[in-house]
């Protein structure tokens, strides 16, 4: 082929080359968007990802919607309990009785019979681990006088935390339509348990224990599943949806995940896995992550 005609030809090859190499260029500096697939509806969903040392907001959607707390609300009654403890007003052997309102509760429950007491190293194992509304309930009352005076401390607790989305009603979380929160204000609450009583917050890691001879369960399936979880609650009633508010702790890395409104305990568990892994990620603020929620997928 003589040089006029090649002349032509190495001008197409060199123009295809440099268009290959433009949109190369191109890929590296815009990645394609991350899905996240969502077990949840929109209206129910909520969630949010806190880097528990710095505070800093890695993920969010609806954190700061009108959520139901379902069995969540149980932290705080905790947090009050544990506050209680530090005075001195309780000790571990202090016994707290179990009112017949108390006992009437609906489960999940320990089934304690009014009359009955139990001491507070149980009631606290018997709350995180089993879920307990009596215990919870019985709990409120011994501290507040009444479940109504509990709830109102409860509230003021959290305003005084920085929770200006949540009104407590109750101390179980049991359903009641004045009772809301936010997945924003759980991950404070989550993150001032740790800061506030880390000699209390491994009662959060147990996932069973001994009461009057029998082994009781939890079912909080995040303990044991990712390394470094290590707490802490579990909600569910049918207004909520399935919640959780994990905490991870691991290779120097602290993270608070709430999510709210899951259709499933598995499907849940699954959302707040990927959250981990995601927040985790050193190319998380690179990528743009699009969201499928259940009734896309």
């Amino acid at each position: 082929m003589s040089f006029p005609r090649l002349f032509p030809l190495l001008q197409k090859i060199l123009a295809a080359l440099a268009l290959v190499a433009l949109v190369a260029g191109c890929s590296t500096t815009a990645p394609p968007d991350s899905v996240l697939a969502v077990p949840a509806a929109p209206q129910k969903y909520a969630a949010i990802v806190v880097d528990g040392k710095s505070g800093k907001q890695l993920f969010e959607v609806n954190s700061t919607a009108q959520r139901y707390p379902a069995s969540l609300t149980k932290m705080m009654t905790l947090y009050l309990l544990f506050e209680a403890m530090d005075t001195g007003r309780v000790t571990k052997e202090t016994q707290i009785p179990v009112s017949d309102h108390a006992a009437s509760q609906p489960p999940t429950k320990m089934r304690f019979r009014r009359g009955e007491t139990i001491d507070v190293d149980s009631a606290i194992r018997a709350i995180v681990v089993k879920s307990a509304n009596d215990v919870a309930v019985a709990v409120g009352e011994y501290l507040g006088g009444s479940e109504d005076q509990f709830a109102a401390m409860m509230t003021s607790k959290a305003r005084s935390l920085g929770m200006t989305s949540t009104t407590f009603r109750n101390a179980s979380g049991l359903p009641d339509d004045g009772q809301m929160t936010t997945a924003r204000d759980m991950a404070v609450l989550g993150m001032s348990l740790q800061r506030r009583f880390p000699q209390h917050f491994h009662y959060f890691s147990e996932s069973d224990f001994m009461f009057r001879g029998r082994l009781v369960r939890g079912h909080n399936d995040m303990l044991g599943r990712v390394r470094g979880v290590n707490g802490i609650k579990t909600g569910y009633i049918r207004a909520s949806g399935f919640n959780i508010v994990t905490s991870y702790d691991a290779d120097g890395r602290q993270l608070i995940v709430v999510v709210m409104g899951a259709d499933s305990a598995r499907q849940r568990n699954d959302h707040v896995e990927a959250l981990i892994q995601r927040s985790l990620s050193p190319s998380m603020d690179a990528t743009k992550t699009r969201l499928m929620f259940a009734e896309q997928q």
